[in-house]
C-alpha cells in the first residue's frame, strides 16, 4: 500500500472494466483519481464511492474521447479538481465486429477515433505539465492482438497497433524529460466489450488459454500500478502483456 501516495491520476474509461479496476487499484495505493466515462452514470457513481471509501479524492466526468476538444476539457477539469496530473492511463475503448470487406467508414472512424485519437490527445493534454515538472507517467492500453491479429476486428487491431507505435515514439521523446511512457496489452478480459461475443466463443477461448480462464479486470490492474509507481522507474517504451499465455512476448 502507498506506492502512489500524493499522486494524481487520470484514467479514461474508468467507470468499469479494466479502467475501473485501475482506478480502484490506484486509490488503494494512495492516489487521487479523475476518470471519465461515456453513458455510465451508475458505474461512475459506484467508482467514485469506492475511491472515497478508501480515503482518496475522486472526480468523474462524462467524456467522448473521440473528440480532441473533449479530451482537453477533461484534462483541464481533472487538473482543476485534483491538481497537476502525475499519471495518465489512456484506457477508453470501443469496438464492433464485421468481416473486413463489410466494415464501414463509420465503424472504422469510430474505433480509430476512440482509441488512437483519444489516447493521442489525452496524452498531449497532460504531457506539457509533466515535462515542465520533470516527472510523469503515461500508460496506454493496447492489446495482445497486436502480436497475433484477429478476424472480424481489423479496425480494432489496427487502432491498437497504432497506439503501440505511438507509445514507443513518445517514450523516446519524453524519457529525457523524466516522463516515462509505456503500454499494457491485456489478453482476453471479462469486460462488457468481450461479453458481446457468443457464450460458446468465450468458453472456447478460456479453454484454449494455458492458464485455463479469461482474465478479470483485477488481473490487469496491478500492471498499471507497477508502471505508475517507482517500481516501474526503468520501463521506457515497454509493452507488458498480462494475457494468460495467449501470446508469449
Amino acid at each position: 500500500m502507498g506506492k502512489l501516495t500524493g499522486k494524481v491520476a487520470v484514467v479514461s474509461g474508468g467507470s468499469k472494466g479494466i479502467g475501473g479496476a485501475i482506478v480502484r487499484a490506484f486509490a488503494t495505493e494512495g492516489a487521487d483519481v479523475a476518470f471519465c466515462h461515456l453513458g455510465d452514470p451508475e458505474g461512475a457513481a459506484a467508482t467514485v464511492a469506492a475511491v472515497e471509501a478508501l480515503g482518496r479524492r475522486a472526480y468523474a466526468m462524462e467524456v467522448d474521447v473521440a473528440s480532441s476538444d473533449a479530451c482537453r476539457a477533461f484534462a483541464a477539469a481533472a487538473n482543476s479538481a485534483l491538481g497537476p496530473v502525475d499519471i495518465l492511463v489512456a484506457n477508453a475503448g470501443s469496438s464492433s465486429h464485421a468481416p473486413f470487406e463489410h466494415l464501414t467508414e463509420e465503424a472504422f472512424d469510430r474505433v480509430i477515433n476512440v482509441h488512437l485519437r483519444g489516447t493521442f490527445f489525452l496524452a498531449q493534454a497532460v504531457y506539457p505539465g509533466m515535462k515542465e515538472r520533470g516527472a510523469g507517467r503515461i500508460i496506454t492500453i493496447t492489446s495482445q492482438l497486436v502480436f497475433k491479429g484477429a478476424v472480424n476486428i481489423t479496425h480494432y487491431v489496427a487502432a491498437k497497433a497504432a497506439i503501440l507505435g505511438f507509445t514507443r515514439a513518445l517514450a523516446l521523446e519524453a524519457a529525457p524529460h523524466g516522463v516515462l511512457v509505456n503500454s499494457i496489452a491485456p489478453g482476453a478480459t471479462d469486460t462488457d466489450l468481450l461479453r458481446k461475443r457468443p457464450e460458446e466463443w468465450l468458453a472456447a477461448k478460456a479453454r484454449a488459454l494455458p492458464i485455463g480462464r479469461l482474465a478479470t479486470p483485477e488481473d490487469i490492474a496491478p500492471t498499471a500500478v507497477l508502471l505508475a509507481s517507482d517500481d516501474g522507474r526503468y520501463f521506457v517504451g515497454a509493452c507488458l502483456s498480462p494475457n494468460g499465455g495467449d501470446v508469449m512476448v
